[in-house]
């Protein structure tokens, strides 16, 4: 295994960044099978492109991508590939990253944790500056949809070693957050946000 393919951790409640050339791929392990990981993808050249759920979800004709479905950009260009998923598929495309916002409304009355603060001091450690917080692809985590529009906080429906590979159709920044939610039970009925995993894999 090379040094690009070392297994990292991603802990609980953090964000990471990495640098994927055309042609990488990022694996990313549920490793206690419970843990949603935030998502976001930047164009290398131009973080003003990034990957876009409402352009997304007009270029699928669906809610959420599986395997062998490109993610859009707002230029509505490739940008990474979902080559890989062994979980039951469900990626949700519809709620906002959480900011400190959302814990306030929730009932929390001190500084929590959150995706958004984790994608930008994640991009601050690879030395870029984020202006804005575009939506992200929140892998594994279960939005219910009713057939009348409504929707419901779920529990996920992966597995302890679910993965999903993205691949990289232009040079571009990914960065992940593992999701510090801990009042609705997005990762899991015991409502705790746990680590998980992931590799920078070559061309």
């Amino acid at each position: 295994m090379s040094a690009a393919e070392t297994l990292l951790t991603l802990p609980a409640r953090r964000g990471r960044a990495l640098r994927l050339a055309k042609g990488e791929a990022v694996e990313i392990i549920n490793t206690h099978g419970t843990q949603v990981v935030d998502t976001w993808v930047f164009n290398a050249e131009d973080m003003a492109e990034y990957l876009s759920n409402e352009h997304m979800r007009a270029n699928l004709g669906k809610l959420w991508p599986g395997k062998g479905d490109p993610l859009v950009t707002n230029r509505r260009r490739a940008i990474m590939v979902m080559e890989e998923d062994t979980s039951p598929g469900r990626h949700d495309t519809l709620i906002a990253a959480c900011d400190v916002h959302r814990y306030a409304m929730l009932g929390c009355t001190g500084y929590h944790d959150n995706c958004t603060d984790n994608l930008f001091a994640a991009l601050r450690a690879i030395g870029l500056e984020g202006r804005d917080c575009p939506s992200p692809l929140n892998l594994w985590m279960n939005i219910p949809v009713a057939a009348e529009g409504a929707t419901a906080w779920g529990e996920p429906l992966s597995r302890p070693g679910d993965r999903v590979v993205l691949r990289a159709v232009m040079d571009c920044i990914v960065v992940l957050s593992a999701c510090p939610q801990d009042m609705v039970p997005i990762n899991g009925a015991d409502c705790v946000p746990k680590d998980v995993h992931f590799r920078h894999l070559p061309a």
